[in-house]
């Protein structure tokens, strides 16, 4: 069964290829996502692995483990929450 986990408390040098070297040591990578700030691209920190096996092994082992100086905590990612199509985060009347 496919699994999205939500990877966070990453070096900021950490690439997408680093990533996925490292969950590929638990289950099959489908696809990897370190989210990046829209104006300057530099790295949030933080990123999504999605995983056709192993999602929970991967959990298990690499919650807490050190990588780059930083131990990862990793979760299993909860489904986008649908946005007001306006915008802006003041609800307008």
């Amino acid at each position: 069964m496919k699994k999205k986990l939500y990877v966070r408390n990453l070096s900021l040098d950490t690439t997408e290829n680093d990533l996925k070297e490292l969950f590929c040591q638990t289950g099959s990578v489908e696809t990897v996502r370190i989210i990046t700030d829209h104006d300057t691209g530099c790295s949030k920190g933080f990123g999504f692995v999605e995983m056709q096996k192993g999602g929970d092994k991967a959990i298990a082992e690499m919650n807490g483990k050190d990588f780059k100086g930083r131990p990862l905590t990793v979760n299993e990612a909860r489904p986008m929450s649908s946005r007001d199509s306006r915008g802006g985060g003041f609800k307008r009347y």
